[in-house]
């Protein structure tokens, strides 16, 4: 059975979870009218399908309970998936990092993590929480708008004049 937990000194070697490839199969593609944000998968050529791995990260727990909080999902004592929030000046609580080991993906463990987070920044007087999803990471965004996150706008220019010219980060917002 998978535990939800907030990471604390107790548990902090989830902190060191580490990222795996995922595969970037489309473009989501987002245009605003005058009322709303839409969006639309734009499917690759098979040949163009490829995976992608981020960075690691070196979370330190003192460092995180500084700037807001992490959770993490734990299958018996080991960590299988991680949300790390950063506090706004704003309303939202800011997501900026979400990953869940390959063998556990398709289990819910992500919307189990975010759950459990909206009941900590509720209780944080937050609004509701926010993140970003790189336009080329559909499968991230479509988990967002399952979720329950609507599209909040698109920053374009992020990307330029790095290696990564061309994708765009896609907004989210999710209101309580």
């Amino acid at each position: 059975m998978i535990k939800i937990a907030r990471i604390t000194s107790a548990n902090q070697q989830a902190l060191a979870l580490k990222n795996e490839p995922f595969t970037l199969f489309a473009t989501l593609s987002v245009t605003k009218t005058t009322e709303k944000w839409q969006y639309q998968v734009c499917p690759w050529p098979k040949e163009q399908i490829q995976s992608q791995t981020f960075p690691e990260e070196n979370y330190a727990l003192a460092v995180i309970d500084k700037q807001g909080f992490a959770i993490g999902a734990f299958d018996k004592d080991q960590a299988v998936g991680l949300a790390i929030f950063e506090n706004q000046p704003f309303h939202y609580l800011y997501l900026s990092d979400l990953k869940i080991a390959s063998q556990y993906r398709h289990q819910h463990l992500a919307t189990k993590l975010l759950e459990k987070a909206c009941v900590l920044a509720k209780d944080e007087d937050y609004q509701g929480l926010t993140t970003i999803g790189q336009s080329n990471n559909v499968a991230a965004c479509l988990f967002y708008l399952s979720f329950g996150f609507e599209i909040g706008g698109l920053d374009t220019k992020i990307y330029t004049h790095t290696t990564q010219a061309g994708k765009e980060d896609v907004l989210f917002y999710y209101d309580f």
